[in-house]
């Protein structure tokens, strides 16, 4: 993730475009799996599992224990057919989504198809 050294106060209205992307820019797919790993405090050596899923590149760790895609424009179309696969856990990138309102219509997406799975955004 990237370091932010600021205070709400010494930040003004232009500064926080640059922002936007909480992940540091030379961090790959594999990076931001292994801290999920890490930070949900899951067995590095879990079975890892590349999948294509429309266009998208997602990881399957032990199955369906986590569901991670951290490319960019998510669809509501992908995200549905990840939640039909019922996970445990699913992460994305939060600014990965196509829009505002597929960001906001995940977790409903999840409580309707697979309503056990824990949502998270990184």
């Amino acid at each position: 993730m990237e370091d932010v050294y600021y205070r709400p106060g010494e930040l003004n209205q232009s500064q926080l475009l640059g922002m936007v992307d909480n992940v540091k820019c030379d961090r790959t797919h594999e990076d931001l799996l292994f801290q999920v790993l890490i930070d949900l405090g899951l067995d590095l050596a879990l079975p890892i599992r590349q999948e294509n899923v429309q266009s998208k590149t997602v990881f399957f760790v032990n199955d369906n224990d986590l569901v991670a895609c951290f490319d960019q424009d998510v669809t509501e179309n992908l995200i549905k057919e990840l939640a039909r696969r019922i996970p445990l856990r699913v992460v994305f990138r939060d600014n990965s989504f196509t829009s505002d309102a597929v960001r906001i219509n995940v977790q409903q997406i999840f409580r309707q198809l697979s309503p056990s799975t824990d949502v998270k955004s990184i």
